[in-house]
């Protein structure tokens, strides 16, 4: 008995000591992958959260922007990537569509990703031009029955929430509007300040500088009711498309294999600095609202998209690319 608890106690030191080299978490500069171009509210949300966690953890949290195919180019880089939680990705909305839009998508989106947090969510914004003719949506609607095919409007991508809401209601009006699909908001919101696309529809937080600025005009917003940073935007529901609803929004993700207690941890630190004064207002100022949910509720909330806005690509043939 005596030798059996010598061994007990040598194997108990030994995982002990073990357990005891292995680095605090984060011990080197930690990834954070966002999948649309710099300028579009991913990547400020990814930079929000990395200068807050560089800050609170004292390791460099870097932004990487990997763009294109609707984000799905960056999530599936944080799919490939080591489980070791050194590589996260913030995504869009455009992640619960490109399942049922991309062709032979390369990673499993509910298999191969681990949900850490579902950071909040946001209405949408049709916003023109100042020099554009257009007052509301009304007039939107009134101008796409007089020349069918005539209004055209930009999104941040081919089945992006955006594009997929607007065919959408468009179907509900018996309308059609010409889809112009731009790589990210950022790119979008320099044609649409340019005028060059004459509507624009993207998150509250991604068209309101552009509107307190004086350079764009909201003409609607996607909730169903006005959004508090948009003053005179009234919801699309109110302007003819009744009970029209669709929020944008933001979740953070692992690799699948990354331990479930190093994403607990992220999780935390993420919650807390949702807490944080500073970073609670540049959210929130912008439009979004913070949920801040763990994986269980991001898990749930992300199937759910996936099969609404699954139903929306195949009755309209949408397809990457379009």
């Amino acid at each position: 008995m005596r030798k059996i608890a010598i061994a007990a106690t040598v194997v108990w030191a030994s995982i002990a000591g073990a357990a005891l080299a292995q680095p605090a978490w984060p011990s080197k500069p930690v990834k954070i992958i966002a999948g649309f171009p710099p300028g579009g509210s991913v990547d400020q949300v990814s930079r929000i959260f990395a200068a807050h966690l560089t800050q609170s953890l004292g390791q460099q949290f870097i932004v990487e922007n990997r763009t294109g195919a609707a984000g799905s180019i960056g999530a599936q880089a944080v799919a490939s990537a080591p489980g070791d939680g050194y590589t996260w990705g913030v995504v869009f909305d455009t992640h619960a569509v490109n399942p049922s839009l991309i062709p032979n998508i390369p990673f499993d989106t509910l298999k191969d990703l681990a949900p850490v947090m579902l950071i909040g969510t946001s209405p949408m914004a049709l916003v023109a031009n100042v020099a554009q003719p257009y007052r509301d949506f009304r007039d939107v609607i009134a101008q796409a029955k007089k020349q069918p095919g005539s209004v055209a409007f930009g999104s941040i991508g081919t089945g992006s929430l955006g594009h997929l809401a607007m065919a959408q209601v468009g179907n509900q009006l018996g309308v059609e509007f010409t889809h112009v699909p731009y790589k990210g908001g950022g790119p979008l919101m320099t044609d649409a300040v340019g005028n060059q696309v004459p509507l624009a529809i993207g998150t509250v937080f991604l068209a309101t500088p552009h509107v307190k600025a004086g350079k764009l005009k909201a003409l609607a917003v996607t909730s169903l009711k006005p959004a508090p940073q948009l003053p005179g935007a009234a919801p699309m529901a109110d302007q003819g498309a009744a009970g029209f609803s669709a929020l944008a929004w933001w979740g953070v993700i692992a690799p699948a294999s990354t331990p479930p207690s190093v994403v607990k941890r992220m999780h935390e630190e993420l919650a807390k600095a949702l807490k944080a004064p500073a970073v609670a207002e540049k959210l929130t100022s912008q439009g979004m609202d913070i949920d801040g949910g763990g994986p269980e509720v991001l898990d749930k909330f992300l199937r759910g998209e996936i099969a609404r806005w699954a139903d929306v690509v195949k009755k309209n043939g949408i397809r990457a690319g379009d």
